[in-house]
């Protein structure tokens, strides 16, 4: 199917007015101010009093035999960098899943892809230890891929087809699978200590060589999905109506596939399995700039990145001098949030 440019006129929802482009550049403007003082004040709290000036002063004079400066450089700056990627690649990969499926509900911890990077996880600390940072992330990769065609391979057995409710219900059963999968793994090999922090969720534990090892594919699927944009904009209004515009849909779902899984691979080893991130973001970008994913995608990473900036603060700041687990924080969001909107699709059932 041709379709005619009028047609093509109707159809396109990226052709947005200009209060979105307005709000657009809002969001990343003042995001990205409110992310650096967000960063700032993380790298302030725990269980050492540090002032902003000593901070400053830390990251532009670096004193080795100061202490403040040590906690500063080799605890909590990687920890608030981790925060800020791990928010922005959930962010991302649920914003491209919700528009390649056109499902509302989609999102890699509701999809199986979390629960998939921890049961890989799992398998290399009970079988090769001695596996590099960089093997374990390609690893988890494979790992999200396998979750994620077990989730849609189980909800397209039903007769009614895949519908948004089918596909979480699928993935609620497949994540809870491997997770006990990955739960008897640690009980079985003893490494249950080793693996609790990825249950549990958190950014506390990230390091500079764990950054090294995910900036690079974060980067790299970063601009692929820039790239993709304006294609996963297009799938969102159906496929028949991406391909009568010339798009070829099977390589742009694979190559955003690979996106996803890459986002969502390096994410879980970092911060474990957190959910609810890529489900939460992106329908708030939505509202604010509408459906084009030329504004959606940027906008998801910088909230991506505040909301989970902001949730490891409070998760250090609710019951000091203890941490309460990330991931149990933004569930008390993601919860009420995800149950919303499972009553806006019941019709689907």
């Amino acid at each position: 199917m041709i379709l005619k440019t009028d047609e093509i006129k109707a159809e396109i929802p990226y052709t947005a007015g200009q209060k979105h482009k307005r709000n657009t550049l809002i969001i990343l403007t003042v995001g990205m101010v409110l992310l650096l003082f967000s960063m700032c004040l993380s790298i302030t709290i725990g269980a050492a009093d540090i002032s902003v000036s000593v901070v400053l002063d830390a990251l532009v004079h670096f004193d080795s035999s100061n202490k403040a400066h040590n906690i500063i450089w080799e605890l909590r700056l990687p920890r608030t960098i981790g925060a800020m990627i791990v928010g922005a690649s959930f962010a991302v990969a649920g914003a491209m899943m919700q528009g390649m499926t056109r499902n509302i509900l989609a999102e890699p911890g509701l999809l199986g892809l979390n629960a998939g990077g921890v049961f890989a996880l799992a398998l290399c600390l009970a079988f090769a230890p001695h596996f590099s940072y960089l093997t374990i992330v390609c690893i988890a990769f494979l790992g999200a891929g396998l979750g994620a065609t077990l989730v849609f391979g189980i909800g397209s057995m039903s007769a009614g087809g895949l519908t948004p409710i089918r596909l979480v219900l699928a993935g609620a059963a497949v994540t809870a699978l491997l997770i006990a999968l990955s739960e008897g793994v640690a009980l079985y090999y003893e490494i249950g200590q080793d693996l609790a922090f990825w249950f549990a969720g958190g950014v506390s534990a990230t390091t500079w060589e764990q950054l090294e090892v995910i900036a690079p594919f974060v980067i790299i699927a970063m601009i692929a999905s820039i790239m993709l944009s304006r294609s996963i904009t297009l799938l969102s209004l159906g496929e028949e109506v991406a391909l009568g515009l010339g798009q070829k849909t099977k390589r742009i779902k694979f190559l955003a596939t690979v996106v996803i899984l890459m986002l969502a691979g390096t994410s879980v080893t970092v911060v474990g399995a957190v959910g609810f991130i890529g489900l939460i973001v992106p329908h708030m970008t939505r509202a604010l700039v509408g459906v084009d994913y030329r504004y959606i995608i940027p906008c998801s990473a910088v909230l991506g990145g505040l909301l989970v900036v902001y949730a490891d603060i409070a998760a250090r700041s609710v019951n000091p001098p203890y941490e309460t687990p990330l991931g149990a924080l933004i569930a008390v969001l993601g919860v009420p949030f995800f149950l919303y909107l499972a009553q806006k699709e019941k019709g689907a059932l």
